[in-house]
């Protein structure tokens, strides 16, 4: 059973780490999907083939969610070229990671406007679609930092708990018009970025993880799948934390 059959879905940086597994993991659920990408121009054409060749209509934006005015240009373009859209992913994210003492102003204004304000931007620029066709569903990517911090990560936590906080008004705010908005915490999951960790480091983390292994992308795609889908129709302003226990 294909439990997103012909929906429209927008996935911020998608050309590769969680937001690639949560597209792949879409397109095989029937899902056309539009996506974003910053820099890597290779990858996210060889992402667009490989969802076309699942037989949905997939499109690839070089497009900064980052910038307000960017983000409206983008979701004018996806209506344009979808004709509507009935979820959206805000996945784009970075880290800077410091201690506080040594993160410099430019680290952490940065991270906030790509992890935080990028979710204002395509959140506000997809409300009128939403509002009008009285449905939407809209995910925000957390994180488990941002549910309980980490030293180190002031400005990724800061970004990731408000994150929450955003999804939670959004989801009062748009509730009676049936939109919905959730967010999921993923913890410890094995992507490009973590790959470049030391065996040793890996394996501390996993120790430390009740289910012993770190998370894959396709865990946190189907969580998203779950409540991008019907299947979550009673659901919203909840954080749904994807961490293998490790926040229990």
């Amino acid at each position: 059973m294909k439990l997103l059959e012909g929906k429209v879905a927008i996935i911020t940086g998608a050309s590769r780490g969680i937001g690639k597994g949560i597209a792949e993991v879409f397109a095989k659920h029937g899902a056309n999907v539009a996506f974003t990408y910053s820099s890597s121009a290779a990858s996210a054409e060889a992402l667009e083939a490989e969802l076309n060749a699942l037989g949905v209509k997939a499109k690839g934006y070089q497009s900064n969610a980052a910038d307000f005015n960017e983000a409206q240009t983008f979701v004018d373009a996806v209506l344009a070229d979808f004709g509507t859209v009935d979820i959206l992913i805000n996945n784009a994210g970075i880290t800077k990671d410091n201690l506080l003492m040594r993160m410099s102003e430019a680290d952490f204004d940065q991270v906030i406007d790509v992890n935080l304000k990028s979710v204002f931007n395509m959140t506000k620029a997809i409300q009128k679609t939403f509002l009008k066709q009285r449905a939407g569903s809209i995910i925000n990517i957390s994180s488990v930092v941002g549910v309980s911090g980490n030293a180190g990560q002031t400005n990724y936590a800061a970004s990731k708990a408000g994150a929450i906080g955003f999804t939670k008004s959004v989801a009062l705010e748009l509730g009676s018009r049936n939109i919905r908005c959730n967010a999921i915490a993923p913890g410890f999951i094995e992507t490009e970025m973590t790959a470049k960790l030391s065996e040793d480091v890996v394996k501390g983390w996993r120790e430390g993880i009740p289910l012993k292994r770190g998370g894959t992308t396709e865990d946190v795609a189907n969580a998203c799948l779950f409540l991008a889908s019907d299947m979550s129709a009673y659901v919203t302003g909840q954080v749904l934390n994807v961490c293998g226990g490790m926040l229990t």
